[in-house]
């Protein structure tokens, strides 16, 4: 199996008038959404904040360029494309699914909804009971078999940055109280505060990813025998590059993270199957 994960696109609604800001966020985002859908994998994945705002405009608008090539391609909600609709409303626009979990021979794939619903005084997530209840039944359901998290915020005190207020899902849910019922191992996979990290924490692994507009590009995730490789893709294009900063200049709800890249330790990592598992 063979996944490739987006972190925070922010695709954003512009004021036109402004001269060649039109034709830099066409260029930019046009390009690297091809490379990402050009990319082979069994799954295409955004870890949320897909929208700046959530605009139906900005969902549309995405959503085209998303529907280039035949690809399946799943949503995490961020907060960010909650600020404008209702979550009802964008998973309408969407066709994706507010949580939901895909079961392989390989591995359990889990998709969570951690974003608050047009709440534009706290940016932190949260996750309801009757979510979390299902969250520890997939849990069990994994037995063994390796277990892939998909969320756009992650867990309190995990990767960098997730230690801050509103950085993670909300402390006052104990999140280790389900996930230490894993039996094996298990990989979480977030974004929201724009940094790339990767902690190992027990029989975890936290993977986060920053946001495409700072740090150009994708983490692809393999399944393979004995471990889960997960790897990093930078993009050079010029019409990322080159149109980035113009983007960055005139963006709402969206500041520039100048350590987005991370140290080196947080761009490649494998983890290992506990001893005796293998994929079959």
């Amino acid at each position: 199996m063979r996944l490739v994960l987006m972190g925070d696109l922010h695709y954003h609604e512009i004021d036109k008038t402004i001269p060649g800001l039109l034709e830099a966020r066409t260029a930019f985002y046009h390009t690297l959404l091809g490379r990402f859908m050009e990319m082979d994998a069994d799954l295409h994945v955004s870890l949320g904040d897909l929208t700046n705002f959530g605009s139906s405009l900005e969902l549309q608008e995405v959503y085209e360029l998303l529907r280039r090539k035949d690809r399946t391609f799943i949503h995490v909600l961020g907060n960010h494309d909650l600020y404008g609709q209702t979550r009802k409303e964008v998973l309408e626009i969407t066709g994706q699914q507010r949580y939901h979990a895909i079961n392989t021979d390989s591995a359990m794939l889990v998709f969570l909804d951690t974003a608050k619903e047009m709440d534009f005084t706290d940016w932190g997530g949260w996750i309801d009971e009757e979510q979390l209840q299902w969250f520890e039944g997939m849990v069990e359901a994994s037995g063994t078999k390796p277990l892939l998290v998909f969320g756009h915020h992650p867990v309190y005190n995990t990767t960098a940055g997730s230690e801050k207020e509103k950085g993670s899902i909300h402390p006052g849910i104990d999140m280790w109280r389900i996930l230490g019922r894993k039996k094996g191992v298990g990989v979480y996979f977030n974004g929201h505060t724009h940094v790339d990290s990767i902690v190992a924490q027990n029989n975890w692994t936290f993977v986060q990813l920053s946001s495409c507009l700072d740090q150009h590009g994708f983490r692809i995730v393999e399944l393979a025998q004995e471990e889960i490789r997960i790897s990093a893709v930078d993009l050079t294009d010029a019409d990322i590059l080159d149109h980035a900063p113009l983007l960055h200049q005139y963006m709402k709800h969206f500041k520039p993270n100048p350590d987005a890249r991370g140290k080196d330790a947080d761009r490649e990592f494998n983890v290992p199957f506990l001893t005796g598992m293998r994929l079959h």
